[in-house]
């Protein structure tokens, strides 16, 4: 049976030897920049040294995770890796639904088109744009204190706020991804059956109940799978953004796993703690996506697999 398999698999490289071709770079690339780096997850366990090698280096087992465990920053982090995460879900996942459903209503292709350019422009800007545009107008002569000062309210550093960096944040995100996180439910629903809303409007149903029965449960899958996948990145919020806008006077809000992880294992050069948080964060992030798959596909019936 084995040289049976072998046999099949040399008649198909032979009939589709192009096809071959064209997947090893793609092979090669996933080799190199995704499987090899996995080498370095056993510096979680030694104390690394560069010059001695992994083999080289002592082995510690487990105590770099202890060390964080039992460290005064591992409750902080935790607790602003989801308050940030969770936040920037519960505001941000809905928001791209309802504006494809809004955009699909639109009959005006000229104002339809001009709504999607504007909405999806701001993905495309680097996020050191963002992020200085950011940092300029949180200042306490910034735009953002100017729409406080007409209001009534008290001009301030805003970046420099505790209480304030966390709607910042989650708010610039929002902005930045909205449109572009349309996209793929406006694909979406340009695959739901006309024919089901012709039925709809025979039965009397509006707008609204078209949106609830016909809608809604046509675009489901796509809903649940994406909500799975930002699930499964609850604990790896990007750490590019934080580092960028946070500093000492909003740590206690604003520092989260990867930017500790960041700080102790590049600037302090601790690269065994580092990969040991690291690897901590990867592992919660893979037990997410499997409860999130498996509460799907038993309420839904729709996972990833």
């Amino acid at each position: 049976m084995n040289q049976s398999y072998w046999t099949r698999l040399r008649k198909d490289f032979q009939v589709n030897k192009m096809l071959y071709l064209m997947f090893l770079p793609i092979f090669v690339y996933f080799i190199l920049f995704c499987y090899k780096p996995m080498y370095g997850v056993l510096m979680a366990f030694f104390d690394y040294k560069p010059a001695r090698g992994y083999l080289g280096s002592d082995w510690v087992g487990l105590q770099n995770f202890i060390d964080y465990f039992e460290g005064p920053y591992f409750f902080r982090n935790v607790k602003n890796t989801l308050a940030l995460s969770f936040g920037f879900l519960f505001f941000s996942f809905p928001l791209p639904i309802i504006l494809a459903l809004l955009l699909n209503e639109v009959k005006n292709k000229y104002f339809k088109k001009t709504i999607q350019t504007v909405t999806y422009l701001p993905h495309f800007v680097s996020i050191v744009v963002i992020c200085g545009m950011i940092s300029s107008f949180s200042l306490d002569t910034g735009l953002f204190s100017d729409i406080i000062a007409f209001f009534g309210g008290k001009r301030s550093a805003l970046l420099s706020d505790p209480d304030a960096y966390r709607p910042i944040y989650i708010g610039s995100g929002i902005w930045r991804e909205l449109g572009y996180n349309s996209i793929i439910y406006l694909a979406a629903l340009s695959g739901v059956d006309t024919q089901l809303y012709e039925a709809a409007k025979i039965d009397g149903a509006g707008k609204w109940k078209q949106t609830l029965h016909v809608t809604l449960p046509g675009i489901l899958p796509t809903i649940v799978i994406k909500l799975i996948l930002q699930i499964g990145t609850l604990m790896s919020i990007g750490y590019e953004k934080t580092l960028l806008l946070y500093n000492p006077a909003v740590y206690s809000t604003a520092d989260i796993i990867s930017t500790y992880m960041y700080r102790i294992g590049l600037e302090q050069t601790n690269w065994s703690a580092g990969t040991a948080v690291e690897l901590f964060n990867s592992v919660i992030n893979i037990m997410l996506v499997v409860l999130a798959n498996k509460i799907s596909k038993k309420v839904t019936e729709n996972s990833l697999w």
